[in-house]
């Protein structure tokens, strides 16, 4: 086996790797990971500036990282893979590529799918222009699709650790169970127990997740900004990863992400006190990524320190957010 380059950058918790995922995952032992989340490129009508696949090609392409995937996942492990839909080329029918990878990662590999999710992006743009906003013959596309898989029946999961907030109605039965709530056989078949009106913390979250896109002001961005540098733009929110990590996995276990782009799956990680690997194969991306990390009160020197994470040979490791702006400038004259 093969062993991992030298990081681009590395925080407490977590590593940020340059390269293809693909190559990078091989230098990964079997059974190392407690979770791989990722959002790879979409199947989209057209080539997008960060890489894109054609559709025809594309359940291919992807299917060949999940069988590395699958080999370095253990076996109470999750991966959870984020897919956005799209059109036929020039016609206003679906394309069935992100179902068609779930078919076959499970019939093909061996994969189990644990529950299927849906990320509903209130803010999102109407899309395609063509069918939604001229011919207004097709609504706004809104949701992706999430698959949750694992190798087996059981992986680790803790819903208690995403519990969402009462109702006000819910609210309501609690605080006054004998007055809205009879215990007893609903009509559907369902038994309700007096231990529906006890307060358990919280509800259980459906598997509709409702979270809009609208990030404007955060570190990132103004990092990015400061620097003269475009943003990585396909970006999920932050709280999107958050969501499985915390149902997926325990402080210390480790996450990765193969397709990091601006690694907001890092970022998340880092946050929750959970080990990460980021795998990018665009390094001026995965240099911009780590703005997320930095201090918030060292934005002289955030140009050296993207400079330096950009530059076309990794000379050295950069420890963030322990670097100093003393540091940055010594490497500078050495380059």
């Amino acid at each position: 086996m093969k062993l991992l380059p030298k990081p681009l950058y590395r925080t407490h918790f977590g590593e940020a790797y340059v390269g293809d995922a693909l190559d990078l995952l091989k230098c990964l032992p079997d059974e190392s990971i407690d979770l791989v989340i990722t959002s790879p490129p979409f199947a989209l009508q057209r080539q997008k500036e960060y890489g894109n696949v054609d559709q025809d090609e594309y359940v291919d392409w992807l299917l060949s990282f999940t069988i590395e995937v699958k080999r370095v996942l253990k076996n109470t492990g999750s991966f959870v893979l984020d897919l956005g839909g799209a059109y036929r080329k020039g016609r206003p029918v679906r394309s069935l590529y992100n179902y068609r990878i779930l078919i076959r990662l499970c019939d093909e590999q061996g994969w189990n799918l644990a529950e299927e999710f849906f990320w509903f992006n209130p803010s999102k743009l109407p899309s395609p222009i063509e069918w939604v906003n001229k011919r207004k013959i097709r609504v706004k596309d809104a949701v992706n699709t999430i698959w949750w898989l694992a190798k087996t029946d059981f992986p680790k999961a803790d819903v208690t650790k995403v519990l969402v907030p009462y109702s006000e109605r819910m609210k309501l039965l609690l605080r006054n169970s004998e007055k809205y709530y009879s215990p007893k056989r609903r009509p559907s078949g369902h038994d309700i127990s007096v231990r529906f009106s006890e307060d358990k913390g919280g509800a259980i979250p459906p598997n509709l997740l409702q979270i809009p896109n609208t990030e404007s002001n955060s570190q990132y961005l103004r990092y990015c900004k400061i620097v003269g540098i475009k943003p990585h733009p396909a970006r999920f929110p932050q709280k999107l990863p958050e969501f499985f990590i915390k149902l997926l996995t325990d402080i210390g276990d480790i996450v990765l992400d193969i397709f990091a782009g601006s690694n907001t799956t890092g970022a998340a990680a880092e946050s929750l006190n959970r080990r990460w690997i980021a795998f990018e194969i665009d390094q001026t991306y995965l240099a911009a990524s780590a703005f997320r990390f930095l201090d918030n009160k060292i934005e002289n020197i955030a140009g050296m320190l993207y400079e330096k994470l950009s530059s076309e040979k990794v000379i050295e490791t950069i420890a963030i957010p322990q670097v100093t702006q003393l540091q940055l400038m010594e490497e500078r004259e050495r380059i």
